[in-house]
């Protein structure tokens, strides 16, 4: 194990698990480390990233600023998909480690590494996001989970182990749970998080305040879409990265965006998850009622029916498959009319659907009408049912027979 390495390109966050592999990693293979930092809307965290690295022993630090990568081609396509991982979870994690991995084999593939690592744990869904991500992109690189072969039994060795080498960590004992940030959400798990009956700590919370503190009055916005992505909000046009972070301020501030969600893990066990996503819950909801007008009935039929396994593709790690790039050429041709305006009603906690308008409208307001109109002949309707009904008709009367 501890032979054979020319240079490690470790996915490197500065907190507790990668601060430790890092110099575990140099202790271990005696091979130079760098430390590769992927910016994706982590805020305040990035900063001290390059001196904490180099403290704990890295022997080069590349830090890349991704925000509009990110958002653009892995947040939009998903979000043209309304991807959604067990009804809840808008994937701000599963979409992250992708671009992360990809980052990690290009550094790699310049640098003249062998390996790449990562600070996944053996019991989750990062590990195999990470490593399908390094396989599919570059199958020659040697792997290095540590979780699954040092002897470190959980976050209370590592924290002991930091303290024995004065590696300063952001976990501790008062606050034992793991976050991870970027520009679509940031997820809390771990520690007194594990059980599924106690309510997170108000004080936990870093996107979004409570519901019942938002204010008392409700904040109309207006965002504008083309061909399925977002591009202004209230008639100013912003890039993606912009756009998301503007859209996280207006909903945190209003408490959107909070989920307390059991999901069901990769590996098979459940897991319990807190989750802030303002920007994305504001931007899936108008997406889907922008579709409301302009998409074609079947076409979206299809698509919803698509939706849990796309959305399964992306949480399970499959972004660099053939099957979820089949899939996406497909949502993205779903998306082609969905252009337009919704307009939404931000208050304490809940995003609504306030007005939408399209100049690719399929609504009608003729044929629509409750009220007296000639463009719909009503008695048409009776053939279409009887037809409908015909084989419901001839199953009963069988059964009689």
């Amino acid at each position: 194990m501890k032979k054979g390495m020319k240079k490690i390109i470790l996915a490197y966050s500065g907190g507790l698990d990668t601060s430790i592999i890092l110099a575990w990693l140099k202790e271990t293979y005696q091979c130079p480390v760098v430390a590769y930092a992927a910016d994706l809307g982590q805020g305040d965290e990035v900063k001290g990233i390059r001196e904490k690295a180099v403290q704990t022993g890295a022997d080069d630090v590349i830090i890349e600023d991704l925000r509009e990568e990110f958002v653009k081609d892995f947040v939009w396509p998903a979000l043209r998909a309304n991807a959604i991982y067990e009804s809840s979870y808008l994937l701000g994690t599963s979409l992250a480690r992708p671009i992360i991995a990809m980052k990690q084999v290009e550094v790699a593939n310049r640098s003249g590494a062998d390996a790449v690592s990562h600070g996944a744990t053996g019991k989750g869904n990062d590990q195999v996001r990470f490593e399908m991500s390094y396989m599919a992109l570059n199958p020659k690189l040697k792997i290095i989970a540590p979780w699954r072969i040092w002897k470190f039994k959980g976050r209370e060795d590592l924290i002991q182990y930091a303290h024995s080498r004065n590696i300063p960590v952001p976990v501790t004992r008062e606050k034992p749970y793991s976050s991870d940030r970027n520009l679509l959400h940031i997820s809390f798990e771990g520690g007194i998080l594990e059980d599924p009956w106690r309510q997170p700590p108000e004080d936990m919370f870093v996107l979004s305040t409570s519901p019942e503190k938002a204010p008392d009055q409700a904040t109309y916005i207006e965002i504008e879409f083309q061909g399925g992505d977002p591009v202004a909000v209230d008639g100013l046009a912003m890039s993606p990265a912009l756009l998301l972070a503007h859209l996280n301020d207006l909903g945190g501030k209003n408490g959107i965006g909070r989920v307390d969600l059991v999901e069901n893990r990769y590996v098979g066990m459940k897991s319990r998850g807190v989750y802030e996503t303002p920007g994305g819950t504001i931007l899936r909801i108008g997406h889907q009622a922008l579709e409301s007008i302009t998409m074609d009935r079947e076409v979206m039929h299809i698509r919803d029916g698509l939706i849990p396994r796309y959305a399964e593709m992306i949480y399970y790690g499959y972004w660099f498959s053939p099957e979820r790039e089949m899939l996406q050429a497909l949502m993205d041709e779903s998306q082609k009319n969905v252009s337009g305006v919704v307009r939404l009603k931000l208050y304490k906690g809940n995003c609504m659907v306030a007005g939408r308008k399209s100049g690719l409208s399929l609504y009608d307001p003729e044929m629509a009408t409750f009220e007296g109109e000639d463009v719909y002949n009503q008695g048409d309707a009776e053939g279409f049912i009887r037809l409908n009904a015909l084989r419901l008709k001839i199953a009963k009367l069988m059964k009689r027979s």
